[in-house]
């Protein structure tokens, strides 16, 4: 069993930053496929970005240029800068492991899953 837990969520202004991580148990954390979405109220889980194990990483084009994703092995987590913050980033935001590589952009395609933390962009 993979426990994922975030932490780094918040309330910030337009234009501000943030950074989410999230610390996994497990001794394999360097093989897993880690993925970051977010859900805001009243709509589905969306994808935002994705880290390989391979160190590979792609992002959905609504956070492309202002939300970088990035691992620490060695820590066995996972982490998601965000920058140019806008109202409509506000959404609880969960990381994800999956023991599979690939493509993997749906919710379905994970194993694993973290409890969420709030993220609240105001104007």
């Amino acid at each position: 069993q993979v426990q994922l837990v975030e932490s780094g969520g918040g309330l910030v202004q337009a234009g501000g930053s943030l950074r989410l991580s999230c610390a996994t148990s497990g001794r394999t954390f360097s093989l897993y496929t880690m993925g970051w979405f977010r859900q805001a109220p009243g709509k589905e889980r969306e994808f935002a970005a994705i880290i390989w194990s391979g160190g590979g990483t792609y992002y959905a084009d609504s956070v492309k240029g202002r939300f970088s994703i990035s691992r620490d092995n060695a820590k066995n987590t996972v982490y998601l800068q965000m920058n140019s913050l806008k109202p409509e980033d506000t959404a609880v935001y969960y990381c994800a492991a999956s023991l599979r590589g690939g493509w993997r952009y749906r919710p379905s395609e994970y194993d694993y899953w973290g409890q969420g933390t709030q993220v609240t962009v105001s104007s």
